[in-house]
């Protein structure tokens, strides 16, 4: 197809889905005929056929052997998952961990068994960067995220770091629950949290699956308890 025809597809396209969608088509009308659309846009039949095929594709509409194109019922667009998660509520903030924990359990596992060396020196930098951080009093939700990211570039499945990049930083509610505030936290509470890291990622570098794992689902059960003092205005522990 030539750029122009594909150009004549494309605009033809967007026009009827414009009249499908502002309503000058219902559902269940038929669109004009080919003949007609032909006419009506000057274009050729070629192009017609495409650009139906197109909003055929789109689930706009349906040609009917014999009977000619209908408009069908738009389908309701799915919610993007973990988009209706409120950090701000002690309920969404848990549900989120315990999702987490099923998932990031095995995949601190999968790099312990699968991790390269240039992996583990990502790993290794997102943990100084993260304790550095936390030492410092300084927010450091960005560079945990990345260390859970750099663990599931570990396990060498993708599907994991999708499963991060689905949540993004929201992954880490600490984030929504400082908020703009910038409190420090006590220093029990950095130094509980580093400590886990650096537990985490000893076992990864050790090539300890069972130990990864163990270090992993302790740091996401901790932190539910953690969360639930941080919301109540309670000291961490």
């Amino acid at each position: 197809m030539t750029e122009n025809k594909q150009t004549r597809v494309a605009t033809l396209r967007e026009e009827l889905k414009a009249q499908i969608e502002g309503g000058q088509f219902g559902v269940g009308d038929r669109l004009p005929s080919e003949a007609r659309l032909t006419e009506e846009f000057s274009v050729s039949r070629t192009v017609v056929r495409e650009a139906i095929a197109a909003l055929r594709a789109d689930g706009l509409v349906e040609p009917r052997q014999g009977s000619g194109v209908y408009v069908l019922e738009p389908k309701p667009q799915a919610e993007t998952p973990f988009t209706s998660v409120d950090m701000g509520r002690l309920s969404s903030v848990i549900e989120l961990l315990e999702v987490r924990t099923a998932v990031e359990v095995e995949s601190a596992g999968l790099a312990a068994q699968r991790c390269s060396p240039s992996e583990e020196e990502d790993i290794i930098e997102c943990l100084k960067e993260v304790t550095r951080l936390n030492s410092a009093q300084q927010s450091s939700s960005d560079a945990d995220f990345a260390l859970h990211q750099a663990i599931a570039r570990a396990t060498h499945n993708p599907r994991f770091v999708e499963f991060l990049g689905i949540l993004g930083p929201s992954a880490i509610p600490r984030r929504a629950l400082n908020g703009s505030k910038n409190r420090p936290y006590p220093q029990s509470y950095v130094d509980c949290i580093n400590a886990e890291h650096d537990e985490i990622v000893t076992a990864i570098l050790n090539r300890d699956e069972d130990g990864a794992r163990a270090a992993m689902r302790s740091h996401l059960k901790d932190s539910q308890q953690r969360y639930r003092s941080l919301l109540r205005g309670q000291p961490e522990s």
